[in-house]
């Protein structure tokens, strides 16, 4: 089903578990390429990203099943070093099986990664650092070659702390000979995930949770069995989405040592927060208080994935909120739907927008374009007054087991897949 049906102005009251980790799952999935045996990955999302995810370790000669409360992966067979074009083209996070496959197989083809069109997103932090581990890149008819007689260990900085690089270079580096040193990492804790996953395989890695990471290649390493941490984004939209709409919920599983920037916001735009061995209770205010700028940054700072949803929220606040994208170009997307629900957003420039908060927005067809925009036109659906359609719903089912059944365990009134 490709649309989402809400009626709105209902405050949201409950409590709701946290799936599992989008951005964590996909680069650890990929990571099961190097241990050449099997793995069992719990708390797996049912996304559809995952599902493509799946499709790309078959088409390369993995076995893979969902077996109880995880996924079983078994890639002792991997023999095809091609991934398919459907797959690769339609999501971006297929370029993090570029490293797993050089280190395992020497080579790789692939289509050029795509996903969803939220900025220029270039590749070139992840095929320079490769590069210095001895990776040589080609173009043929739109397909990315890539080889390496023996992958060496080196020491590489990177300019920007790429996320999707700082994977590249780890799922590389694990079985190439000799030691690679790591700086200018990426922060964020699917990074350490990646990590604890690989060392559970028997790999050397120092420095986890740091900018500066030693990776001692080489060794053989095994399958295992590894937990997939809550997902914080998705913790964030719902923790956003009560913060627009009013009321007061419980996050059950939420991951609030890495949403410190999250609740920080939300405690500042007039929510009460609690942290329990349970997860995330929040009351939030009849309307959001107004805040000077919201300034998204690299982790630990506020995430680019949750601006949106934020953005939403901000809609319905007592006064103005700028909002600053310092990470991707072509975040505010969702603007030009917000407005014909009745906000009043002014863009200022291509990087900032000003949110003059209205008392109530209204319900009309509105059309997801990327994953975070339609989550946030999901939660501002849930704000408005009267029914609001969300067509497009695919990029949302991208990132989100089933937005409609987590939103409806808080008391709203939402139809859809």
């Amino acid at each position: 089903m490709d649309s989402i049906q809400i009626q709105g102005g209902v405050p949201l009251q409950g409590k709701v578990r946290i799936q599992g980790s989008k951005n964590a799952a996909l680069p650890v999935l990929a990571a099961t390429l190097l241990a050449g045996g099997s793995s069992f990955i719990r708390n797996c999302p049912r996304i559809t990203d995952v599902f493509a995810m799946i499709s790309l370790l078959k088409n390369i000669g993995c076995r893979v099943s969902w077996q109880g409360e995880g996924l079983y992966v078994d890639a002792s067979r991997v023999d095809c070093r091609e991934i398919g074009t459907e797959a690769a083209t339609g999501m971006r996070s297929s370029l993090c099986l570029l490293g797993a496959l050089v280190g395992r197989c020497g080579s790789a083809v692939m289509e050029h990664p795509g996903g969803c069109v939220i900025g220029k997103r270039p590749i070139d932090l992840h095929l320079g650092a490769l590069r210095q581990m001895g990776v040589e890149f080609r173009e043929e008819e739109g397909r990315l070659l890539a080889s390496a007689d023996r992958l060496n260990g080196a020491e590489i900085r990177l300019p920007f702390p790429s996320v999707g690089a700082t994977e590249n270079v780890i799922l590389a580096a694990v079985l190439a000979r000799g030691d690679t040193v790591l700086e200018g990492a990426a922060l964020e804790p699917e990074i350490a995930a990646l990590c604890r996953y690989l060392k559970g395989c028997g790999a050397g890695i120092e420095g986890i949770g740091t900018g500066r990471l030693l990776i001692r290649g080489g060794r053989e390493l095994s399958g295992a069995e590894f937990t997939v941490p809550a997902d914080r984004i998705v913790a964030g939209t719902y923790l956003f989405g009560c913060i627009g709409t009013g009321g007061s919920v419980l996050l059950e599983d939420a991951p609030w040592e890495e949403m410190k920037s999250a609740l920080e916001l939300a405690e500042h735009m007039g929510g009460k927060i609690c942290i329990s061995r349970e997860g995330v209770y929040v009351q939030a205010p009849d309307r959001p208080r107004a805040v000077e700028c919201i300034r998204t940054e690299t982790y630990p700072g506020f995430p680019t994935d949750l601006q949106s949803v934020a953005l939403a929220a901000a809609v319905r606040a007592d006064g103005d909120v700028m909002i600053r994208e310092t990470i991707f170009e072509n975040r505010f997307r969702v603007v030009e739907e917000l407005r014909r629900m009745g906000a009043r957003i002014e863009v200022r420039e291509p990087d900032t927008v000003l949110i003059h908060g209205v008392d109530s927005i209204r319900g009309v067809p509105v059309e997801a374009r990327e994953l975070r925009g339609g989550a946030a036109l999901v939660v501002a659906g849930l704000m408005a007054r009267g029914e609001t359609t969300v067509t497009g719903c695919r990029y949302i089912y991208r990132g989100y087991e089933n937005i409609c059944r987590d939103f409806r365990e808080l008391g709203a009134r939402i139809t859809g897949a």
